[in-house]
């Protein structure tokens, strides 16, 4: 069956992961598509493997420079680029470009991660290094991969999706109890509503929430969770010891800093 109300896709956006989610197609096509998606890993394995600690910071790509929630993510930027934090996001505009931009003009290491769509999504001008990806999963996986912690800003569906990924991996023990800062109690209060009855009717628990998860409007207080949670508690340092290797053609291309 078809859909002829579909709209024919834009020449220049690539559209594999599309018709690989359409259901199955040949071996051949299946098994090409899985060398192209661990092409794909290892080309943001070899860019992001000597960055030292990250903090992600994820929100919508769609609030502009004067927006509050934009110059609260750029004062985010800024104070994890103090704690000695790598700056990881998206990549794009909007709340990824700020807190890009308040760790690249306060001196520290600001990276995106940017995937191709044909509308919305472009590398922000506040970035040191950036990757380019084609595949979603493969996108919010390396997302995670570097990170000891996690900033949800406000956001739509895509921020959403990213938040419960960490959160899921974290509940599920797939990865550590890094911290997890819910920046915007008015913009979350449905959320954070729901989520108290998630601890109602026990499908969530509140030792799940207590240790990592910090909801609050203070950049002062995120800074101080993320002191606290990922700094004291993984006892992360100002050096990093993986060095590159001459012969796979690596190179540290940033000056790497962690606190």
């Amino acid at each position: 069956m078809t859909n002829q109300s579909d709209p024919k896709p834009k020449s220049n956006y690539n559209q594999s992961e599309r018709k690989f989610l359409e259901g199955p197609r040949s071996r051949f096509k299946e098994l090409w598509f899985s060398f192209k998606v661990l092409a794909e890993f290892i080309r943001g394995f070899r860019a992001l493997h000597f960055l030292g600690p990250c903090i992600t910071v994820f929100g919508s790509a769609r609030f502009k420079e004067d927006h509050e929630y934009y110059q609260k993510a750029r004062e985010i930027g800024a104070g994890l680029s103090d704690l000695g934090f790598s700056v990881m996001t998206g990549g794009g505009p909007g709340i990824m470009e700020a807190a890009n931009r308040g760790a690249f003009e306060n001196g520290g290491i600001s990276v995106g991660c940017n995937i191709q769509l044909p509308h919305e999504q472009k590398e922000n001008p506040y970035l040191h290094k950036w990757v380019d990806f084609r595949y979603f999963f493969v996108r919010k996986t390396l997302l995670i991969k570097y990170s000891y912690g996690f900033v949800i800003m406000p956001g739509g569906w895509g921020t959403m999706d990213e938040m419960f990924e960490a959160l899921t991996l974290i509940q599920t023990g797939k990865i550590q109890e890094f911290p997890v800062v819910l920046f915007g109690k008015d913009y979350w209060k449905n959320l954070i509503e729901l989520t108290e009855d998630m601890v109602k009717y026990e499908t969530i628990s509140t030792s799940e929430l207590k240790d990592y998860l910090l909801i609050t409007d203070s950049v002062e207080e995120s800074m101080a969770h993320f002191q606290k949670h990922a700094i004291q508690k993984f006892k992360l340092k100002r050096s990093w010891s993986i060095k590159p290797s001459s012969l796979l053609g690596e190179r540290k291309s940033v000056v790497v800093h962690s606190n």
